[in-house]
């Protein structure tokens, strides 16, 4: 049997793992940590449950469609809800905004809170779906660095129609021309956060977000969101794959211009086919130290990182949801600061998940677990230290501010994730959260390929390189290394 090696079992390296078992290989996954997911994984303190990382899920087909191509039934392995609420809003003039799944209703919620009509939703949201109509059967899911990806009828449609997916202005810019409320500009504003950008200098064609969050719906697992991670794995052992944790790779063998396998602890494991789920900077810099470094695409500009408060709260608050996020009053300012200053904002835009206001073992009776989040910059040394601690000020007062509480009293237990953290713990250079940033029109094409020019049957899954960060997108990277590699029979 054809022999595999995935290195990380982050969701693109499990998600790559259960197709290349599909096609025929014995598939072996190093992990270094001591549990899978990376980013996408759970912990628990004091009685509360958290989600380590992303909170948000949108696109359950992708996962589905792994279940699918094993003949196996999706809900026999995981189990999620619809949500009626997207999201729920708030500004520090005391207005409040629920961006309801039904759009219908989320437009009269517009109408009725701000100066924007309902019409103007209407065409935001009508873009988002043209530019997801060009842009994901031919870019988001096929390899960018391919000759065969453009040659055929649909791509050269799509290519026709390049100049509507509005890659020449910023998100920023397009959004005033949508909306006539300042708020409802930062409302279109924040998708850029999704990947990690700055809606002042990212183009345009990510307004293609909304679309798959207000048109295909966002989404809640019901045990969490660590379960897309378990319920995957769970299919991988099924079909066969081996998953091998405290597994630090030390180096890919190359000979010949040709992969071999790896070496962990000094001993080879030998591969047809080896597939990187590390952040590709790091896969050259640790585990390809001898061969050519693509140093143009190492040196690109970052996506932004985190700083997240886990925190368990002894009150319920009828006035949250799953989502909320609490707005800066200057969004570009914030920007700014994250990406030309590197620092963090004294008015930072709160993002606070509470898994348990669905999933009610997450927290103690009476309690609630806040994942609160704010986007910083990723790590170049600063005093993080200092920046966290003065960042906590700020976020507790905004949040007492617009909640009318003294938060201080109300913490029981904290855990923290920062740049630093999330570097070591996940690979992701500099704490990146989506590798690359997309801050400008050419980023998707100047992401790494999914496959290695230099290195035969050496592949690349993962957010740091195409199509980008995030569980749909990541699991789109792992379809189309599948999809590359050729089966064994």
């Amino acid at each position: 049997m054809s022999k595999a090696i995935v290195i990380g079992a982050g969701i693109a390296g499990i998600a790559s793992a259960v197709r290349l078992a599909l096609k025929g290989y014995q598939v072996d996954v190093y992990e270094s940590n001591a549990y899978p997911g990376g980013k996408l994984s759970e912990f628990e303190q004091d009685g509360f449950r958290f989600d380590a990382g992303p909170s948000l899920f949108t696109m359950p087909q992708y996962v589905e469609e792994l279940f699918k191509l094993a003949n196996e039934s999706p809900e026999d392995y995981f189990q999620y809800e619809k949500l009626d609420e997207v999201c729920r809003y708030f500004w520090d003039d005391g207005t409040h905004l629920t961006a309801w799944a039904d759009v219908e209703k989320f437009a009269d919620e517009i109408a009725a809170k701000t100066t924007s009509k309902r019409e103007e939703l209407f065409a935001f949201l009508a873009k988002s779906k043209q530019i997801y109509e060009i842009t994901n059967h031919v870019f988001l899911e096929k390899s960018l660095h391919k000759l065969a990806t453009f040659l055929n009828i649909p791509t050269l449609k799509s290519i026709l129609r390049l100049p509507q997916i509005d890659a020449f202005r910023s998100m920023a810019k397009a959004n005033e021309s949508f909306f006539s409320d300042k708020k409802m500009v930062q409302y279109a504003n924040r998708y850029a956060t999704y990947n990690g950008s700055n809606p002042f200098q990212a183009p345009a064609t990510l307004n293609v977000i909304p679309h798959l969050e207000q048109h295909f719906g966002a989404y809640f697992p019901k045990k969490g969101m660590s379960d897309i991670t378990l319920s995957l794995v769970h299919l991988a052992e099924r079909l066969g794959v081996k998953f091998y944790y405290n597994s630090y790779v030390e180096q890919i063998i190359v000979e010949n211009k040709e992969t071999k396998g790896i070496i962990i602890h000094s001993k080879k494991h030998f591969a047809d086919v080896v597939v990187s789920n590390m952040d590709v900077y790091f896969t050259y810099k640790n585990l390809l130290k001898d061969e050519k470094q693509p140093q143009q695409i190492l040196k690109q500009e970052r996506s932004s990182s985190a700083l997240i408060f886990y925190w368990g709260v002894k009150k319920k608050f009828k006035q949250l949801g799953l989502h909320n996020i609490f707005f800066s009053d200057d969004y570009e300012k914030e920007f700014n600061t994250i990406f030309k200053e590197k620092a963090i904002d004294d008015d930072p835009t709160v993002y606070i998940n509470i898994t348990s206001k669905l999933k009610a073992d997450d927290a103690p009776e009476g309690c609630e677990n806040w994942f609160t989040m704010i986007n910083v910059p990723n790590n170049i040394g600063q005093d993080w230290d200092t920046l966290i601690t003065k960042a906590k000020l700020n976020i507790i007062k905004k949040l007492n501010r617009n909640l009318q509480i003294n938060l201080d009293e109300l913490i029981v237990t904290e855990a923290i994730l920062d740049p630093r953290t999330i570097e070591s713990k996940s690979f992701s250079y500099q704490g990146s959260l989506y590798g690359t940033s997309s801050n400008n029109q050419f980023a998707a094409f100047l992401r790494h390929a999914n496959f290695s020019s230099k290195i035969k049957n050496l592949y690349f899954t993962g957010g740091s390189v195409h199509p980008g960060g995030g569980i749909p997108l990541a699991l789109l990277s792992a379809k189309i290394v599948g999809e590359m590699i050729p089966s064994t029979s």
